[in-house]
């Protein structure tokens, strides 16, 4: 999908199906899972992930979505997901991943989500929008915008399962966020993988240079974990650390720390 595939707003007036976010044909809620700071061994955020209404995986949700629904579906999980974890209690970041093929003109259509921040109190600058780098979105100009936007309100902006999808380097060129998650195929066995090393060091330098930090995900063993560790890389996200929790806020498992030398 293209720019002009889009509904062009005057700017200042209402997008279409605002009012109607929480008008869909189905339930959803969701999952929390922890990214951890190895370096203070603390959580430094936690995704929330989609699932269905008693904890059913997100293809039970995402096959629901479709043309008709996308836009309601996008913005209401920006506020359930946003209401959910200041109901939970959650002090850190909260990262949560939107469609970029739902947004219509970036500065209305954010404005239910800071709307929602501001009735739960959650700081903008504790949000991070994520965007998976496999969407088809075409037009890489269009998607660099709509990040822009969120990163000129004062959101966190992060590219998910790098390495993976139709944009990669070309993206970053156009458009440096604040994070970068590395895709969970170049995460898996890289310890033992001379090529995924080879990679995967290749990006840490691109996003060293353009100032991105970046988030391993996908992080199951204590080898991957200990080789990203070695690598400079702090932020992890991964099966290691836990789980995801169905409306709950996960601690990681002690184990998960690399032990003090």
């Amino acid at each position: 999908m293209t720019a002009s595939n889009f509904i062009q707003l005057d700017d200042g007036s209402p997008c279409g199906g605002c009012g109607d976010a929480d008008k869909l044909s189905f339930r959803f809620d969701f999952a929390y899972q922890a990214i951890v700071d190895l370096a203070s061994q603390s959580i430094w955020a936690h995704e929330a992930l989609v699932r269905g209404p008693e904890g059913q995986g997100a293809g039970s949700v995402l096959s629901q979505v479709n043309e008709g629904n996308r836009y309601r579906f996008d913005q209401a999980c920006r506020v359930k997901s946003i209401k959910t974890a200041a109901t939970l209690g959650l002090e850190t970041r909260l990262s949560i991943n939107f469609l970029p093929n739902a947004v219509y003109k970036p500065e209305v259509c954010i404005r239910t989500t800071l709307e929602a921040a501001r009735v739960n109190g959650f700081p903008l600058d504790r949000i991070i929008f994520e965007v998976t780098e496999g969407e088809r979105v075409e037009d890489g100009p269009w998607l660099a915008s709509i990040l822009r936007e969120y990163q000129r309100c004062g959101f966190l902006t992060a590219i998910d399962d790098f390495g993976a999808g139709y944009a990669g380097l070309t993206l970053l060129a156009d458009f440096q966020p604040e994070l970068i998650k590395l895709d969970m195929a170049l995460v898996r066995g890289v310890d033992g993988s001379r090529s995924r090393q080879a990679i995967a060091r290749g990006i840490l330098r691109i996003c060293q240079d353009l100032g991105i930090a970046v988030i391993a995900e996908g992080i199951e063993t204590v080898g991957e974990r200990d080789f990203f560790s070695h690598e400079g890389v702090t932020l992890m996200q991964g099966y290691l650390f836990g789980r995801p929790g169905f409306r709950a806020l996960t601690l990681p498992d002690a184990v998960a720390w690399p032990v003090a030398r």
